[in-house]
Protein backbone atom coordinates (compact mmCIF):
# COMPACT_ATOMS: atom_id res chain seq x y z
CA UNK A 1 0.00 0.00 0.00
CA UNK A 2 1.15 3.11 -0.22
CA UNK A 3 2.18 4.53 3.08
CA UNK A 4 1.59 8.00 3.93
CA UNK A 5 2.83 7.96 7.37
CA UNK A 6 5.82 8.77 9.80
CA UNK A 7 8.35 11.22 8.54
CA UNK A 8 7.63 9.92 4.85
CA UNK A 9 7.11 13.38 4.07
CA UNK A 10 9.47 15.20 6.24
CA UNK A 11 12.94 15.18 8.28
CA UNK A 12 16.13 14.46 7.01
CA UNK A 13 16.30 10.54 7.55
CA UNK A 14 16.62 8.65 3.93
CA UNK A 15 14.22 6.85 2.72
CA UNK A 16 14.90 3.13 2.08
CA UNK A 17 14.67 1.17 -1.02
CA UNK A 18 12.04 -1.01 0.66
CA UNK A 19 10.37 1.71 2.33
CA UNK A 20 10.67 3.42 -1.10
CA UNK A 21 8.83 0.79 -2.88
CA UNK A 22 5.85 1.26 -0.99
CA UNK A 23 4.83 3.37 -3.26
CA UNK A 24 3.68 0.10 -5.61
CA UNK A 25 0.26 -0.23 -4.12
CA UNK A 26 -1.59 2.15 -5.24
CA UNK A 27 -5.21 1.61 -3.97
CA UNK A 28 -5.89 4.85 -1.82
CA UNK A 29 -5.43 6.44 -5.51
CA UNK A 30 -8.09 3.94 -6.66
CA UNK A 31 -5.42 2.92 -9.22
CA UNK A 32 -4.38 -0.80 -9.10
CA UNK A 33 -0.42 -1.52 -9.84
CA UNK A 34 -1.37 -3.11 -12.72
CA UNK A 35 -2.53 -0.36 -14.23
CA UNK A 36 -0.06 1.70 -13.41
CA UNK A 37 2.60 -0.96 -15.46
CA UNK A 38 1.03 -0.47 -18.21
CA UNK A 39 3.78 2.61 -18.91
CA UNK A 40 5.91 -0.48 -18.87
CA UNK A 41 8.48 -0.36 -22.24
CA UNK A 42 6.22 -2.97 -24.74
CA UNK A 43 8.17 -5.25 -27.04
CA UNK A 44 6.74 -3.36 -30.21
CA UNK A 45 8.57 -0.50 -31.66
CA UNK A 46 6.86 2.93 -30.68
CA UNK A 47 5.08 4.43 -33.68
CA UNK A 48 6.52 7.52 -34.78
CA UNK A 49 3.25 9.12 -35.55
CA UNK A 50 1.27 10.25 -32.06
CA UNK A 51 -2.03 10.65 -33.49
CA UNK A 52 -4.07 9.97 -30.65
CA UNK A 53 -8.10 8.50 -31.12
CA UNK A 54 -11.17 8.87 -28.70
CA UNK A 55 -13.77 6.22 -29.44
CA UNK A 56 -17.85 6.78 -28.30
CA UNK A 57 -18.32 2.81 -28.15
CA UNK A 58 -22.26 2.56 -28.48
CA UNK A 59 -22.88 -0.70 -26.50
CA UNK A 60 -26.27 -2.08 -27.21
CA UNK A 61 -26.14 -1.09 -30.83
CA UNK A 62 -27.46 2.52 -32.32
CA UNK A 63 -29.87 2.42 -34.63
CA UNK A 64 -28.66 3.46 -37.95
CA UNK A 65 -32.25 4.31 -38.84
CA UNK A 66 -33.00 6.87 -36.53
CA UNK A 67 -29.76 8.48 -36.48
CA UNK A 68 -27.10 8.64 -39.43
CA UNK A 69 -29.29 6.96 -42.15
CA UNK A 70 -32.67 8.15 -42.35
CA UNK A 71 -35.04 6.89 -44.80
CA UNK A 72 -37.92 9.73 -44.83
CA UNK A 73 -39.92 8.26 -47.46
CA UNK A 74 -40.33 5.12 -46.26
CA UNK A 75 -43.46 3.91 -44.03
CA UNK A 76 -43.75 5.14 -40.40
CA UNK A 77 -42.63 1.91 -39.23
CA UNK A 78 -39.32 1.78 -41.21
CA UNK A 79 -38.90 5.70 -40.99
CA UNK A 80 -39.47 5.75 -37.23
CA UNK A 81 -41.09 8.27 -35.13
CA UNK A 82 -38.28 11.25 -35.94
CA UNK A 83 -38.09 13.83 -38.04
CA UNK A 84 -35.25 15.06 -40.04
CA UNK A 85 -32.83 18.11 -40.32
CA UNK A 86 -30.64 18.87 -43.27
CA UNK A 87 -26.53 19.32 -42.62
CA UNK A 88 -23.40 21.46 -44.10
CA UNK A 89 -23.10 17.94 -45.48
CA UNK A 90 -24.40 17.17 -48.74
CA UNK A 91 -26.67 13.95 -48.65
CA UNK A 92 -26.58 14.12 -44.83
CA UNK A 93 -29.81 14.52 -43.04
CA UNK A 94 -30.15 13.89 -39.86
CA UNK A 95 -32.51 12.83 -36.57
CA UNK A 96 -34.30 16.05 -35.29
CA UNK A 97 -32.86 15.00 -32.38
CA UNK A 98 -29.15 16.52 -33.68
CA UNK A 99 -29.40 19.95 -34.46
CA UNK A 100 -25.49 20.50 -33.76
CA UNK A 101 -24.99 17.88 -36.10
CA UNK A 102 -26.28 20.29 -38.71
CA UNK A 103 -22.93 22.65 -38.72
CA UNK A 104 -20.34 20.00 -37.43
CA UNK A 105 -21.05 17.62 -40.69
CA UNK A 106 -18.65 18.72 -42.95
CA UNK A 107 -16.02 17.88 -40.38
CA UNK A 108 -17.51 14.29 -40.58
CA UNK A 109 -17.11 10.75 -42.26
CA UNK A 110 -20.34 8.86 -42.01
CA UNK A 111 -19.84 5.27 -43.08
CA UNK A 112 -23.35 3.39 -44.04
CA UNK A 113 -22.31 -0.10 -45.43
CA UNK A 114 -20.96 -1.65 -42.18
CA UNK A 115 -22.27 -5.36 -41.89
CA UNK A 116 -21.76 -8.67 -40.05
CA UNK A 117 -23.54 -11.77 -39.05
CA UNK A 118 -23.06 -11.84 -35.65
CA UNK A 119 -26.51 -10.67 -33.38
CA UNK A 120 -25.62 -11.10 -30.04
CA UNK A 121 -24.32 -8.62 -28.36
CA UNK A 122 -21.54 -10.60 -26.97
CA UNK A 123 -20.35 -11.84 -30.06
CA UNK A 124 -20.51 -8.83 -31.95
CA UNK A 125 -18.85 -6.47 -29.54
CA UNK A 126 -15.45 -8.90 -29.64
CA UNK A 127 -15.59 -8.62 -33.15
CA UNK A 128 -16.29 -4.81 -33.14
CA UNK A 129 -13.33 -4.12 -30.16
CA UNK A 130 -10.70 -6.86 -31.87
CA UNK A 131 -11.48 -7.85 -34.78
CA UNK A 132 -12.37 -11.00 -34.67
CA UNK A 133 -15.34 -12.87 -34.69
CA UNK A 134 -16.37 -15.06 -32.18
CA UNK A 135 -19.02 -17.59 -31.13
CA UNK A 136 -20.23 -17.75 -27.92
CA UNK A 137 -18.00 -14.81 -26.20
CA UNK A 138 -19.49 -14.63 -23.36
CA UNK A 139 -18.71 -18.41 -22.69
CA UNK A 140 -15.47 -18.29 -24.03
CA UNK A 141 -14.33 -15.13 -22.68
CA UNK A 142 -11.77 -12.68 -24.72
CA UNK A 143 -9.51 -14.42 -26.61
CA UNK A 144 -7.89 -11.27 -28.91
CA UNK A 145 -6.89 -7.60 -27.29
CA UNK A 146 -8.96 -4.85 -28.27
CA UNK A 147 -7.96 -1.94 -30.28
CA UNK A 148 -6.93 -0.29 -27.41
CA UNK A 149 -4.63 -2.52 -26.11
CA UNK A 150 -2.92 -3.15 -29.64
CA UNK A 151 -2.22 0.43 -29.43
CA UNK A 152 -0.78 0.68 -25.51
CA UNK A 153 1.37 -1.81 -26.46
CA UNK A 154 2.92 -0.16 -29.93
CA UNK A 155 2.82 3.32 -27.99
CA UNK A 156 4.08 2.26 -24.90
CA UNK A 157 8.07 3.46 -25.27
CA UNK A 158 8.86 3.28 -21.18
CA UNK A 159 8.78 7.31 -21.04
CA UNK A 160 4.96 7.86 -20.51
CA UNK A 161 4.02 9.53 -16.93
CA UNK A 162 0.97 8.15 -17.68
CA UNK A 163 -1.14 5.06 -19.41
CA UNK A 164 -1.48 5.09 -23.22
CA UNK A 165 -5.19 3.37 -22.80
CA UNK A 166 -8.15 4.94 -21.02
CA UNK A 167 -11.80 4.17 -20.71
CA UNK A 168 -14.25 6.27 -19.00
CA UNK A 169 -15.52 5.49 -16.72
CA UNK A 170 -14.32 1.54 -16.99
CA UNK A 171 -13.92 -0.90 -19.45
CA UNK A 172 -16.43 -2.96 -17.65
CA UNK A 173 -14.77 -6.15 -18.49
CA UNK A 174 -16.07 -6.95 -14.59
CA UNK A 175 -19.55 -6.17 -15.44
CA UNK A 176 -20.56 -6.97 -19.10
CA UNK A 177 -18.94 -8.22 -22.17
CA UNK A 178 -17.20 -5.15 -23.81
CA UNK A 179 -14.36 -7.13 -24.67
CA UNK A 180 -11.60 -3.96 -23.99
CA UNK A 181 -9.12 -5.83 -22.28
CA UNK A 182 -5.40 -6.75 -23.11
CA UNK A 183 -6.20 -10.62 -23.76
CA UNK A 184 -3.29 -12.48 -24.14
CA UNK A 185 -1.19 -9.34 -23.83
CA UNK A 186 0.39 -8.17 -20.55
CA UNK A 187 -2.08 -6.82 -18.32
CA UNK A 188 -0.29 -3.95 -18.02
CA UNK A 189 -1.96 -3.08 -21.84
CA UNK A 190 -5.56 -3.07 -19.81
CA UNK A 191 -7.04 -0.01 -19.51
CA UNK A 192 -6.49 2.48 -16.83
CA UNK A 193 -10.30 3.01 -15.31
CA UNK A 194 -10.47 6.67 -15.10
CA UNK A 195 -14.31 7.32 -13.15
CA UNK A 196 -16.34 9.74 -14.48
CA UNK A 197 -17.77 13.21 -13.70
CA UNK A 198 -18.91 13.96 -10.04
CA UNK A 199 -21.83 15.99 -11.52
CA UNK A 200 -23.49 13.12 -13.48
CA UNK A 201 -24.99 10.82 -10.63
CA UNK A 202 -23.37 7.43 -10.18
CA UNK A 203 -20.39 7.99 -11.87
CA UNK A 204 -17.03 8.09 -10.43
CA UNK A 205 -15.17 11.41 -9.92
CA UNK A 206 -13.00 11.53 -12.90
CA UNK A 207 -9.81 11.76 -10.71
CA UNK A 208 -7.73 9.91 -8.48
CA UNK A 209 -10.64 10.41 -5.67
CA UNK A 210 -10.07 8.36 -2.23
CA UNK A 211 -12.46 4.84 -2.17
CA UNK A 212 -15.47 4.73 -0.09
CA UNK A 213 -13.67 3.27 2.83
CA UNK A 214 -11.04 5.86 3.80
CA UNK A 215 -12.62 8.07 5.51
CA UNK A 216 -11.87 12.01 7.33
CA UNK A 217 -10.71 10.07 10.04
CA UNK A 218 -7.94 8.59 7.78
CA UNK A 219 -7.03 11.98 5.80
CA UNK A 220 -8.25 15.57 6.52
CA UNK A 221 -9.29 15.96 3.08
CA UNK A 222 -8.08 14.79 -0.69
CA UNK A 223 -6.12 18.16 -0.66
CA UNK A 224 -4.00 17.20 2.20
CA UNK A 225 -3.02 13.72 0.32
CA UNK A 226 -1.86 15.49 -2.67
CA UNK A 227 -0.22 18.22 -0.65
CA UNK A 228 1.85 15.26 0.81
CA UNK A 229 2.41 13.56 -2.52
CA UNK A 230 3.46 16.52 -3.69
CA UNK A 231 6.13 16.96 -0.97
CA UNK A 232 7.08 13.07 -1.14
CA UNK A 233 7.67 13.59 -4.75
CA UNK A 234 9.98 16.30 -3.94
CA UNK A 235 11.69 14.77 -1.45
CA UNK A 236 12.16 10.91 -3.33
CA UNK A 237 13.59 12.40 -6.30
CA UNK A 238 16.33 13.67 -4.85
CA UNK A 239 16.95 10.41 -2.62
CA UNK A 240 20.19 8.45 -4.76
CA UNK A 241 17.79 5.24 -4.16
CA UNK A 242 15.45 7.12 -7.00
CA UNK A 243 18.42 7.14 -9.17
CA UNK A 244 19.34 3.75 -9.11
CA UNK A 245 15.43 2.13 -9.57
CA UNK A 246 14.42 0.93 -13.03
CA UNK A 247 12.37 2.49 -15.38
CA UNK A 248 9.79 0.31 -14.47
CA UNK A 249 9.94 1.39 -10.98
CA UNK A 250 10.19 5.39 -11.49
CA UNK A 251 6.95 5.56 -13.85
CA UNK A 252 4.67 4.15 -11.00
CA UNK A 253 6.07 6.34 -8.89
CA UNK A 254 6.11 9.51 -11.15
CA UNK A 255 2.02 8.44 -12.16
CA UNK A 256 1.08 8.13 -8.66
CA UNK A 257 2.94 11.26 -7.14
CA UNK A 258 3.81 13.21 -10.08
CA UNK A 259 1.45 16.44 -11.61
CA UNK A 260 0.95 15.18 -14.88
CA UNK A 261 -1.89 11.99 -14.49
CA UNK A 262 -3.77 14.23 -11.77
CA UNK A 263 -3.83 17.43 -14.10
CA UNK A 264 -5.16 15.40 -16.91
CA UNK A 265 -7.96 14.32 -14.57
CA UNK A 266 -8.56 17.69 -12.75
CA UNK A 267 -12.21 18.91 -14.98
CA UNK A 268 -12.60 21.86 -12.59
CA UNK A 269 -9.44 23.16 -14.48
CA UNK A 270 -11.82 23.75 -17.16
CA UNK A 271 -13.65 27.08 -17.43
CA UNK A 272 -17.55 26.65 -16.76
CA UNK A 273 -18.48 27.94 -20.15
CA UNK A 274 -16.72 25.76 -21.62
CA UNK A 275 -18.41 22.35 -19.66
CA UNK A 276 -21.25 23.72 -19.98
CA UNK A 277 -20.73 23.68 -23.74
CA UNK A 278 -20.08 19.67 -23.76
CA UNK A 279 -23.68 19.37 -21.49
CA UNK A 280 -23.35 18.54 -17.56
CA UNK A 281 -24.32 15.08 -18.31
CA UNK A 282 -22.06 12.24 -18.95
CA UNK A 283 -21.68 12.27 -22.23
CA UNK A 284 -20.73 16.21 -22.56
CA UNK A 285 -18.29 15.71 -19.48
CA UNK A 286 -16.83 12.44 -20.56
CA UNK A 287 -15.94 14.16 -23.98
CA UNK A 288 -14.52 17.10 -22.39
CA UNK A 289 -12.33 14.56 -20.11
CA UNK A 290 -11.25 12.34 -22.77
CA UNK A 291 -10.17 15.41 -24.96
CA UNK A 292 -7.96 16.40 -21.33
CA UNK A 293 -6.35 13.18 -21.53
CA UNK A 294 -5.34 13.36 -24.89
CA UNK A 295 -3.59 16.44 -24.94
CA UNK A 296 -1.42 15.17 -21.58
CA UNK A 297 -0.49 12.02 -24.03
CA UNK A 298 -2.97 8.93 -23.73
CA UNK A 299 -3.30 7.57 -27.15
CA UNK A 300 -6.86 5.87 -27.22
CA UNK A 301 -9.75 6.70 -24.64
CA UNK A 302 -12.75 4.82 -25.12
CA UNK A 303 -16.06 6.46 -23.72
CA UNK A 304 -18.31 3.66 -22.84
CA UNK A 305 -21.70 4.95 -20.74
CA UNK A 306 -24.05 2.44 -19.26
CA UNK A 307 -27.04 3.21 -17.56
CA UNK A 308 -30.06 0.66 -18.40
CA UNK A 309 -33.08 2.93 -20.35
CA UNK A 310 -30.53 6.06 -20.89
CA UNK A 311 -27.34 5.04 -22.64
CA UNK A 312 -27.40 1.80 -23.52
CA UNK A 313 -28.42 1.12 -26.91
CA UNK A 314 -30.05 -1.96 -27.07
CA UNK A 315 -33.48 -0.22 -27.94
CA UNK A 316 -35.87 -3.37 -28.07
CA UNK A 317 -38.93 -1.13 -26.28
CA UNK A 318 -40.15 2.23 -26.30
CA UNK A 319 -37.13 3.36 -28.72
CA UNK A 320 -38.64 6.86 -29.58
CA UNK A 321 -38.70 7.23 -26.02
CA UNK A 322 -35.20 6.42 -25.12
CA UNK A 323 -33.73 7.85 -28.05
CA UNK A 324 -35.22 11.60 -27.14
CA UNK A 325 -33.11 11.23 -23.67
CA UNK A 326 -30.22 9.88 -24.96
CA UNK A 327 -29.83 11.60 -28.70
CA UNK A 328 -29.63 15.12 -27.42
CA UNK A 329 -26.73 14.67 -25.05
CA UNK A 330 -24.70 12.68 -27.76
CA UNK A 331 -25.13 15.37 -30.17
CA UNK A 332 -24.39 18.17 -27.83
CA UNK A 333 -21.03 15.84 -26.32
CA UNK A 334 -19.74 14.94 -29.87
CA UNK A 335 -20.85 18.15 -31.20
CA UNK A 336 -18.67 20.02 -28.49
CA UNK A 337 -15.75 17.99 -28.86
CA UNK A 338 -15.00 18.07 -32.41
CA UNK A 339 -15.80 21.89 -32.17
CA UNK A 340 -12.93 22.18 -29.37
CA UNK A 341 -10.71 19.87 -30.88
CA UNK A 342 -10.84 22.24 -34.23
CA UNK A 343 -10.82 25.58 -31.69
CA UNK A 344 -7.67 23.92 -30.44
CA UNK A 345 -5.64 22.82 -33.59
CA UNK A 346 -5.77 19.57 -32.68
CA UNK A 347 -8.32 18.00 -35.74
CA UNK A 348 -5.75 16.34 -37.57
CA UNK A 349 -4.08 15.25 -34.27
CA UNK A 350 -7.47 13.25 -32.75
CA UNK A 351 -9.19 10.96 -34.20
CA UNK A 352 -13.23 11.04 -33.04
CA UNK A 353 -15.09 7.63 -33.59
CA UNK A 354 -18.44 6.94 -32.88
CA UNK A 355 -20.16 3.18 -33.04
CA UNK A 356 -22.06 0.25 -31.43
CA UNK A 357 -21.66 -3.59 -32.28
CA UNK A 358 -24.64 -3.62 -34.97
CA UNK A 359 -27.42 -1.46 -35.69
CA UNK A 360 -31.35 -1.84 -35.68
CA UNK A 361 -33.95 -3.41 -37.16
CA UNK A 362 -35.64 -2.10 -40.41
CA UNK A 363 -38.85 -1.84 -38.92
CA UNK A 364 -40.06 -0.46 -35.17
CA UNK A 365 -42.09 -3.86 -33.93
CA UNK A 366 -45.03 -4.77 -31.62
CA UNK A 367 -42.69 -3.61 -28.92
CA UNK A 368 -42.27 -0.31 -30.02
CA UNK A 369 -39.01 -0.86 -30.84
CA UNK A 370 -35.78 -2.26 -33.11
CA UNK A 371 -34.09 -5.59 -32.90
CA UNK A 372 -30.62 -6.44 -33.35
CA UNK A 373 -29.43 -6.25 -36.81
CA UNK A 374 -25.79 -7.07 -37.74
CA UNK A 375 -26.37 -7.01 -41.66
CA UNK A 376 -26.18 -2.86 -41.41
CA UNK A 377 -24.69 -0.51 -39.25
CA UNK A 378 -23.43 2.84 -39.10
CA UNK A 379 -19.95 4.42 -38.21
CA UNK A 380 -18.73 8.07 -38.08
CA UNK A 381 -15.40 9.38 -38.11
CA UNK A 382 -13.97 12.57 -37.44
CA UNK A 383 -10.46 14.44 -37.62
CA UNK A 384 -7.07 12.46 -37.06
CA UNK A 385 -6.01 13.58 -41.16
CA UNK A 386 -8.69 11.49 -42.10
CA UNK A 387 -10.47 13.00 -45.22
CA UNK A 388 -13.67 14.39 -43.75
CA UNK A 389 -17.42 15.76 -45.04
CA UNK A 390 -18.63 12.43 -46.83
CA UNK A 391 -20.73 9.88 -46.79
CA UNK A 392 -18.93 6.58 -47.87
CA UNK A 393 -21.30 2.95 -49.08
CA UNK A 394 -25.37 3.49 -48.85
CA UNK A 395 -27.92 0.79 -47.81
CA UNK A 396 -30.94 -0.38 -49.51
CA UNK A 397 -34.65 1.45 -49.18
CA UNK A 398 -35.44 0.18 -46.33
CA UNK A 399 -31.89 0.21 -44.56
CA UNK A 400 -32.18 -3.47 -44.06
CA UNK A 401 -28.64 -4.55 -46.00
CA UNK A 402 -25.50 -2.64 -47.98
CA UNK A 403 -26.45 -1.25 -51.05
CA UNK A 404 -22.89 -0.76 -52.77
CA UNK A 405 -19.82 -0.99 -50.63
CA UNK A 406 -19.88 -3.34 -48.03
CA UNK A 407 -17.20 -3.58 -45.52
CA UNK A 408 -16.62 -5.33 -42.49
CA UNK A 409 -15.44 -4.81 -39.09
CA UNK A 410 -12.02 -5.17 -39.78
CA UNK A 411 -11.99 -2.85 -42.52
CA UNK A 412 -12.81 -0.31 -39.83
CA UNK A 413 -10.57 -0.94 -37.16
CA UNK A 414 -7.89 -0.70 -39.73
CA UNK A 415 -8.76 2.36 -40.58
CA UNK A 416 -7.91 3.39 -37.33
CA UNK A 417 -4.71 1.89 -36.63
CA UNK A 418 -4.27 3.75 -39.72
CA UNK A 419 -4.71 6.82 -38.60
CA UNK A 420 -2.33 6.16 -35.30
CA UNK A 421 0.46 4.97 -37.16
CA UNK A 422 0.09 1.48 -36.61
CA UNK A 423 0.63 -1.26 -39.39
CA UNK A 424 -3.26 -3.31 -39.74
CA UNK A 425 -0.87 -6.10 -40.51
CA UNK A 426 1.46 -6.39 -37.49
CA UNK A 427 1.73 -9.51 -34.99
CA UNK A 428 1.85 -9.17 -31.16
CA UNK A 429 3.28 -11.69 -29.17
CA UNK A 430 0.68 -14.02 -27.39
CA UNK A 431 1.34 -15.91 -24.08
CA UNK A 432 3.72 -18.15 -26.35
CA UNK A 433 5.37 -15.86 -27.80
CA UNK A 434 4.05 -16.91 -31.11
CA UNK A 435 3.29 -13.93 -33.60
CA UNK A 436 -0.86 -13.54 -33.79
CA UNK A 437 -1.98 -10.75 -36.43
CA UNK A 438 -3.92 -7.66 -34.96
CA UNK A 439 -6.18 -8.41 -38.28
CA UNK A 440 -6.29 -11.35 -40.48
CA UNK A 441 -8.29 -9.30 -42.97
CA UNK A 442 -10.01 -5.90 -44.01
CA UNK A 443 -8.32 -2.46 -44.86
CA UNK A 444 -8.20 0.79 -44.55
CA UNK A 445 -11.40 2.45 -46.16
CA UNK A 446 -9.85 3.65 -49.48
CA UNK A 447 -12.20 7.05 -49.46
CA UNK A 448 -11.00 7.88 -46.22
CA UNK A 449 -7.28 7.53 -45.97
CA UNK A 450 -6.75 7.51 -50.20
Amino acid sequence: MLQLKGNIFGGSTPISRRGFLTVGGLAPLGVSLAQVMATRQAKAEPSKQQTSAILFFMAGGPSHIDMYDRKPDQVAEVRGPFGGISTNLSGLEVCDLMPRHAGIADKLSVVRSITHNLGVHDDATHWLQTGYPLLNARQQGQQNPSQGSVVSFCRDDGRQQIPPYVCIPEDYRRHMGFYESAAFLSSRHNALNSGGDPSVGNYRAPDFSLPKDVGVSRMDSRRDLFAGLDQLHRKVTSERQFVDLDDVQQQAFELVCGTQARQAFDLSQESDSLRDRYGRHAYGQSALLARRLVEAGVSFVTINLYEKDVDWWDDHYSIEKNLRKRLPVYDQALAALIEDLADRGQTDNVLVAAFGEFGRGPRIDANAGRGHWPKAMHAVLSGGGLRSGQIVGSTTSDGGEPLDRPLKPEDLLATIYHTLGIDHQLTVPDRQNRPIPILTTGEPIRELVG
